[in-house]
């Protein structure tokens, strides 16, 4: 075991854990003050229950043995219950449970993502089983595509992406953040749109909570990036750099193209743009210089807060821009690796700008396209299968009330049970 190498995967995936809060807060702070304690505990009750399939047979999933050697499916009883993890191996760089643990975090964000796209209208039972259903049908599945790699004596397969195909995705733009985004807008599809959408609960309720949400997930996202690189070294610092200089550039991307169309920057979207960089950096932050980091950075800023208004002009109700935000970013991230990608970055690969011609980005477009549809198609029939049978939204009356009252009895704010006026202009 390499000591260093181990106290830096711990850390970082304290620093994953620290997003799931950060997750919480952000879209608490986005919603209406009588959806917020449900938003915290739709991230926080999802992340507990994958927490628990994780051990039963999430892991073995996404990292054993590929089924069939097909690239599809880990085995699911190689590691259930991860008592083989107990022991130490005496040929790992970093413990076995330490990885696992890891890798965890990376489950709980993506199911917690999807959350907001069902704020304030989901019934809470509902939203627990579907994240249950779609952490296994959908994330463990493309998680062992992307993540789980072929051994280096041949003994065990990993995921088709990953291997066959050969894509580059350093820490999940196509298993964590296309695959919530593209997963929040087949269940908002599903779901329909909020009572008096898109005027009643368009207001954020709490902007410091929105910034302190995205505070956190830009710590948190470090340990998300360069602890990917699984070892204390240049991989992981040259990450730690391209994450940084991208999340500042998308923060200014947004801000500069709020002042162009609206005349004035907003705090909100400084955030968002924060989080719009930081979600297209994570498949390239392994893969392009500083340089390249700043131009994906800027550019996310600048077409996702373009993006979030498709909803309008769409007509579904993707309440925190999931879609806008986490699918166009990842999207975007992903393929931008084609063009800026260098072979003097970790991963040693060049893309178009550096010579390497078009064959990268045809790669990086077919793992695309791949997860899109599975995902997309997956979770529309889990959903679709939910509101058939226990039914997916809460009654009118209580989407009405505020559905902290309604399903929680609890109100965030004191005084704040007052019935929802429907018909407010949104700001």
């Amino acid at each position: 075991m390499d000591a260093g190498n181990t106290a830096w995967l711990l850390a970082a995936a304290a620093l994953v854990c620290l997003m799931i809060p950060g997750i919480a807060f952000f879209y608490g702070g986005m919603v209406g003050s009588r959806r917020t304690l449900n938003m915290i505990l739709m991230c926080l009750g999802s992340a507990s229950l994958v927490a628990v399939l994780w051990v039963a047979f999430g892991y073995s999933a996404a990292f054993g043995d590929s089924v069939a050697g097909l690239g599809l499916l880990g085995s699911l009883t190689e590691y259930a219950g991860l008592g083989q993890l107990l022991a130490e191996d005496p040929d790992a760089v970093i413990p076995g449970a330490l990885f696992a643990a890891f890798q965890l975090m990376f489950a709980c964000v993506t199911t917690a993502l999807v959350a907001g796209a069902a704020a304030g209208r989901m019934k809470f039972g509902a939203w627990m089983v579907f994240a249950g259903l779609w952490a296994s049908l959908v994330y463990f599945p493309v998680a062992h595509w992307v993540f789980a790699f072929d051994s280096a004596d041949g003994s065990v397969t990993g995921g088709w992406i990953a291997n066959t195909l050969g894509a580059i995705d350093f820490a999940g733009g196509t298993a964590v953040h296309m695959n919530a985004g593209v997963a929040a807008l087949a269940l908002a599809l599903v779901l329909g749109r909020s009572a008096g959408w898109p005027h009643a609960h368009g207001k954020p309720h709490s902007r410091p909570l929105v910034v302190l949400g995205a505070g956190l997930l830009w710590i948190g996202w470090y340990g998300f990036n360069a602890g990917s690189a699984l070892s204390a070294g240049q991989a992981a610092a040259v990450v730690f750099l391209n994450t940084a200089v991208a999340a500042a550039a998308g923060l200014l991307g947004w801000a500069a193209t709020e002042r162009l169309r609206l005349g004035r920057s907003s705090v909100m979207g400084a955030a968002s743009g924060l989080i719009a960089a930081l979600v297209a950096i994570t498949p390239a932050c392994g893969a392009v210089s500083p340089l390249g980091a700043l131009a994906i950075g800027a550019l996310a800023g600048i077409v996702c807060s373009l993006a979030i208004e498709w909803k309008y002009r769409l007509g579904y109700d993707d309440s925190l821009d999931v879609v806008g935000v986490h699918l166009v970013g990842g999207v975007l991230g992903t393929l931008l690796i084609g063009l800026f990608a260098t072979d003097a970055a970790p991963n040693g690969v060049s893309g178009l700008f550096y010579g390497g011609g078009w064959s990268l980005l045809g790669v990086q477009a077919v793992a695309t396209a791949a997860v899109l549809a599975y995902s997309f198609v997956l979770t529309w029939v889990i959903a679709k299968v939910l509101n058939l049978t226990m039914g997916l939204r809460i009654p009118p009356e209580s989407e009405l009330q505020g559905i902290d009252l309604a399903t929680h009895a609890e109100s965030a704010y004191l005084n704040d049970d007052e019935p929802v006026e429907l018909g407010a202009p949104a700001k």
